[in-house]
């Protein structure tokens, strides 16, 4: 945030006074950026931040958005149902909402980006069925029983026949 202000952002909402709080913080802020080129919008920023930036047509917001190496979620607001299918065709991302900001789907699909993306790592997610996979151990276990035997008479085990 401190970055992008000294390079000529205009910061209209800035969460920065959260830092004053024990720990690593930052409250809500929105970014307005002139320069495509500016880092806050390559670099992943954890916390509530908003970057934007006016572009002059929907063809260069897709370039800018399918450049991004991360490839996780992308968003659109619109209130034109042609709009939306028209970027949700063309985003390169492994999550795409539409009207919703975080576009977080739940189990049992995965969460993360597209093969080819910073965000893919592997072959599974860390939720959905891949997680089930990559996190527990799976086992099938496979009986018979020819006789029930416990080692006590047969008047003790009448309440399991």
């Amino acid at each position: 945030i401190n970055n992008a202000e000294k390079s000529g952002c205009k910061i209209i909402l800035d969460g920065r006074s959260w830092a004053e709080r024990e720990g690593t913080w930052v409250g809500p802020t929105i970014i307005v950026h002139t320069n495509p080129a500016d880092p806050a919008l390559h670099d992943e920023i954890f916390g509530p931040v908003l970057s934007v930036l006016a572009v002059k047509d929907q063809e260069e917001a897709i370039r800018i958005e399918n450049t991004n190496p991360y490839g996780n979620a992308a968003a659109i607001y619109t209130q034109s149902g042609g709009v939306a299918d028209w970027f949700t065709q063309r985003f390169r991302a492994g999550m795409i909402g539409v009207n919703i900001g975080i576009p977080v789907p739940r189990e049992p699909f995965s969460f993360g980006g597209m093969y080819g993306t910073l965000s893919k790592f592997g072959e599974h997610d860390i939720t959905g069925e891949g997680a089930m996979r990559f996190f527990t151990t799976r086992r099938k276990i496979t009986t018979k029983w020819s006789k029930f035997e416990t080692g006590k008479k047969e008047e003790d085990i009448s309440q399991f026949k």
